[in-house]
């Protein structure tokens, strides 16, 4: 099975501890292939939004082409909260996107809860991140797809309050490992 994940800096690996920001070794993306023997492609990147502008959705069509996955993994919407949107505007940007979507199988994963750090000054954040997985949930059982919530693996965060630890990554891909049902 091909998998794609689709995702923001924290598909991507980032290290916000490292110097000029360096990447992990070891994101949860090639974590799960390790876990799985599944071909997985990371396509994430550091501070990628939802797509909603003509230009991304066309990218986001030709890349899928290239790729020619089995499923897509998804896990965006941090960054979206970060740059103001509520979290119901998040999950009427994700439901915009899965519409333009055409791959054989989608999996929605709602990212982890933030907490409060260098980059979450408050609670209004941290309550939109929880509200988020609520709202990709109802998403994904109207559009009949597979849903995975991340606020349930108690992944690990930075000192920034977004990006996950290096512990972190390990917890993701044995969270989205363990829920073999919403894989395969």
């Amino acid at each position: 099975m091909k998998l794609w994940c689709f995702g923001d800096s924290n598909t991507y690996g980032y290290d916000p501890c490292g110097f000029f920001g360096g990447r992990y070794s070891a994101p949860w993306p090639e974590l799960l292939a390790e876990k799985t023997g599944f071909q997985v492609i990371n396509d994430g990147k550091n501070g990628r939004m939802i797509p909603e502008r003509e230009y991304e959705i066309l990218q986001f069509r030709r890349d899928a082409e290239r790729v020619s996955a089995d499923m897509l993994i998804v896990m965006l919407g941090t960054n979206d909260l970060l740059e103001g949107a509520t979290a119901g505007e998040a999950a009427a940007r994700m439901e915009a996107f899965l519409n333009q979507c055409n791959v054989p199988m989608i999996l929605l994963i709602a990212p982890p809860p933030m907490k409060r750090g260098a980059w979450v000054p408050d609670d209004g954040l941290v309550e939109e991140s929880k509200n988020l997985a609520r709202q990709f949930e109802g998403l994904a059982k109207r559009r009949g797809i597979r849903f995975a919530d991340a606020g349930k693996w108690d992944i690990a965060l930075a000192y920034d309050g977004v990006h996950f630890t290096e512990e972190g990554h390990v917890r993701f891909a044995g969270g989205l490992a363990s829920c073999q049902e919403v894989i395969l």
